[in-house]
């Protein structure tokens, strides 16, 4: 029996085989004289270009893995690398020509540079391979392409030629006849009918349960959806409801997977009759979508409409029927493509039998079209939000695409390009799907978000608008498919896209990406954690200024955002020193278009280490007085006293003149102008007004409130009360409070405050009486009136020159 240490001896020494097992994996190198032969052979393949698509993707594929065993030896011994690099710095520089340097360090320079050189030479072998595979792979897909877009552009037979009609008909007939000759063939072979003479209880099962399920699948679907609706939460009773509709998919295909199985398991078909039997999966598949799929966006009622809005009952039924066609023809289509394959039709023949499907489908989607441009026209335009807006625009636009594509894809099949026609009307179709079901989904997404969050109105949630955004961006991964690209081709691309995008010698693949952002993330959530920690819990116990503990807060976020920034792009692996060349490059541009932005941002930084003005301060700045409420990187925000916002550049108060009221202290000085009228005792007024400034609370005795006798006014002797308060923000409230005191001692001290008068003095008055000669009785004769005469003013009298006298 095994002791304890013994079983852990044991395990260790596994492991450590394991272990060994691994390492000599991850440093076995590739076959190259196996690749040499494989990229010799594929190398003239691309040269001669005459194999054919499906060989040329088989050695693609052989290429591809090629490739990724050669990927893997690109970054072997990295941290090898860089540690003899290390200790090569640690060195010193190399001695220059003439120079030299001690023999123990010579040797073990030339030591580790042997073993970098080692260490190096297969990953550059593996590069040079690697790059040799990528050369390869573009050949072969640049030749696939080009195949492609000549068979879209050559000219085949003309459908309209009655020549090709008969021979069309003669092999679509030979292929019904092969079918049932195949079978009858199969039923005459003994082994055949004992096979299916022994497998009849498993087909009868099969066909039964098939039959079942295609008959009743739908009805089930819908019975148990309205009983679903009756539910009281609506966005649950939708999910649920969307949820049991696939059943109408679902069920079905099983019933057709059923009977074709057990279809199948008589015998009886040849290898035409089970080519058939594989396609009906496909055509039954198409056309239990298609039903699916109308019935969710153009139903009959309004209870769980997902499509166009504004369509009439009418318009509706239309668009089911149209899209139901479509459907039609493309499984006609699947099948016809299928006949063509196994029995070689010429293209004579392709060209006439899908000329009539090409007509009827260009057709469906000119009506289809027509209709979808009506979608948005029975909705009045404020009762469309602006989301829903930009899909009725859409539908409007793809309706219109619709319409074109319906009018040329006939007028190419007609002249011969029938490749090119079949090209548009059936991705089109597709198309036309894949965003139907996208819609669907993003409904989806929306009733899941109000079940899970119990909101009826979602407009102002961000989370189901990114979904929707994100299903969005996944079918336009898919639309490249349909429309002729090749898995292939989506492969290599994401192939590419991993690896990395180059700019300025800066590499940015997908895993660098995330990790910049993650990394920054972090960085700038620590960044506001501590800011808030420091402004609520440390500085307000310091007895630092609110000024102070603003700008420590606002510096140590700009310091983290900045290291967060640098610790993220260090983790990404990018290297700053090229980084810093493109920030060289950047700054020339910045310097000339961002020049505004720049110098307020500098001004920020100015303003919060300076501190010349801080929040809450009182300023005056450009004629605008008011708090200073916040200091941002490129402005500050001043509240004035109307309760109104004015954003001032930060470079404006930097370089320009700012009156601060508040800065260190609330202090301030007061002047408060008073005056009386001429002949009151001055010295009487004097002792009054310094009685009342010293009697206010606001006001500092140290020093004491000054009375001054500022001169002799037009209308009054002038005086000013000139008072220091303890806080200058009370400025208004004191200035209105000791007027108020003024007047009321005025008036008990009979002292008069005067107010403006004018006297204005005449020089000849008489040329304003009125003419006394004539009388009523004899009215004097009609003569043109004189010009009134203007009474002079005495010079010396209008000594102010306004046209008045004293």
């Amino acid at each position: 029996m095994m002791t304890r240490s013994a079983v852990r001896a044991a395990v260790a020494a596994f492991a450590f085989l394991i272990w060994v097992g691994i390492g000599a994996a991850q440093d076995t190198a590739p076959d190259y004289a196996a690749w040499q032969s494989v990229a010799e052979r594929a190398e003239e393949a691309v040269e001669n270009a005459e194999a054919s698509n499906p060989v040329l993707e088989t050695l693609r594929a052989e290429i591809v893995e090629w490739r990724q065993e050669f990927q893997g030896q690109l970054n072997s011994n990295d941290s090898r690398i860089a540690t003899l690099q290390e200790q090569v710095e640690a060195l010193g520089p190399a001695p220059e020509e003439g120079e030299t340097e001690a023999e123990e360090i010579a040797n073990r320079r030339a030591e580790l540079n042997a073993q970098i050189e080692r260490l190096t030479t297969p990953r550059r072998i593996a590069e040079e391979a690697f790059s040799r595979t990528n050369g390869i792979i573009s050949e072969i897909d640049q030749i696939i392409r080009d195949r492609q877009a000549n068979a879209l552009l050559d000219a085949g037979p003309w459908p309209i030629n009655p020549a090709h009609w008969a021979d069309a008909i003669r092999q679509l007939r030979h292929s019904a006849l092969a079918a049932v000759a195949g079978a009858q063939q199969s039923w005459g072979t003994p082994s055949r009918r004992e096979q299916a003479r022994d497998n009849l209880p498993l087909v009868l099962f099969l066909v039964t349960l098939g039959a079942i399920l295609l008959a009743r699948a739908r009805r089930w679907s819908e019975w148990l959806a309205q009983r679903l609706l009756r539910d009281d939460n609506r966005a649950t009773a939708q999910i649920a409801d969307f949820v049991v509709s696939l059943g109408q998919i679902v069920l079905p295909m099983l019933g057709l997977w059923a009977i074709v199985r057990g279809a199948g398991a008589t015998g009886l078909f040849a290898a035409r009759g089970q080519s058939l039997l594989d396609t009906l999966e496909a055509v039954g598949f198409v056309l239990f979508f298609t039903l699916w799929l109308v019935g969710r966006v153009f139903p009959r009622d309004d209870v769980h409409r997902s499509g166009p809005g504004g369509l009439t009952p009418r318009r509706r039924a239309e668009a089911r029927l149209y899209v139901l066609a479509m459907g039609g023809m493309l499984a006609f289509y699947v099948l016809l493509l299928e006949l063509s394959q196994f029995d070689r039709y010429s293209r004579a023949t392709d060209a006439v039998l899908h000329y009539p499907l090409t007509l009827v489908a260009s057709l469906l989607l000119m009506r289809m079209g027509w209709i979808m441009r009506q979608a948005r026209r029975n909705i009045g335009e404020e009762d469309i939000a602006a989301d829903r807006d930009l899909y009725l625009r859409f539908v409007v636009w793809l309706g219109q695409v619709l319409i074109v594509v319906g009018v040329v894809a006939p007028a190419l099949a007609t002249f011969g390009y029938g490749n090119a026609a079949e090209y548009l009307i059936y991705p089109t179709i597709v198309t036309l799907y894949l965003f139907g079901t996208v819609r669907l989904l993003q409904v989806l997404v929306y009733d899941i978000y109000r079940a899970v969050t119990g909101k009826d109105s979602i407009d102002d949630s961000l989370i189901p608008t990114l979904s929707s955004f994100v299903l969005v961006l996944a079918a336009l991964l898919v639309l490249p498919l349909i429309w002729g690209a090749r898995v292939t081709d989506m492969s290599e691309m994401w192939t590419r896209v991993r690896g990395g995008l180059t700019v300025g010698g800066i590499t940015i693949s997908p895993a660098s990406f995330f990790t910049l952002i993650i990394v920054f993330g972090l960085g700038y959530a620590i960044t506001r954690a501590t800011q808030n920690a420091l402004k609520v819990a440390v500085l307000p116990k310091t007895r630092i200024d609110p000024g102070g503990q603003v700008a420590i807060v606002s510096g140590l976020g700009y310091v983290g955002i900045f290291l967060a920034g640098l610790v993220a792009i260090t983790s990404a692996g990018m290297d700053l020193s090229n980084l810093a060349i493109v920030a060289g490059a950047l700054s020339v541009g910045i310097g000339f278009g961002l020049q505004t932005i720049v110098s307020n941002f500098v001004s920020g930084i100015i303003l919060l280490i300076e501190r010349p003005i801080s929040e809450g301060d009182w300023i005056e700045v450009g004629g605008q007085m008011g708090y200073v409420r916040s200091i941002s990187v490129r402005s500050t925000r001043i509240e004035t006293f109307d309760r109104t916002d004015v954003i001032v550049p930060n470079a404006d108060l930097i370089s320009g003149t700012v009156t601060n009221f508040t800065r260190g202290n609330t202090v301030g000085r007061v002047i408060i102008p008073v005056g009386v009228a001429y002949g009151t005792d001055t010295r009487r007024v004097e002792a009054i007004l310094r009685e009342i400034a010293e009697a206010h609370p606001m006001a500092l005795m140290n020093p004491p409130p000054a009375i001054v006798f500022a001169g002799f006014g037009a209308d009054s002797l002038d005086f000013e009360i000139r008072m220091i308060l303890r806080d200058v923000n009370w400025m208004l409230v004191v200035k209105s409070e000791v007027n108020h005191q003024i007047a009321a001692r005025f008036t008990e001290e009979g002292i008069e405050i005067p107010f403006a008068q004018r006297d204005v003095w005449l020089r000849n008055p008489e040329a304003l009486q009125p003419d006394t000669k004539s009388t009523p009785s004899e009215p004097a004769a009609q003569e043109p009136p004189a010009a009134t005469p203007v009474p002079e003013i005495d010079p010396d009298v209008d000594a102010d020159g306004d046209g008045e006298g004293r």
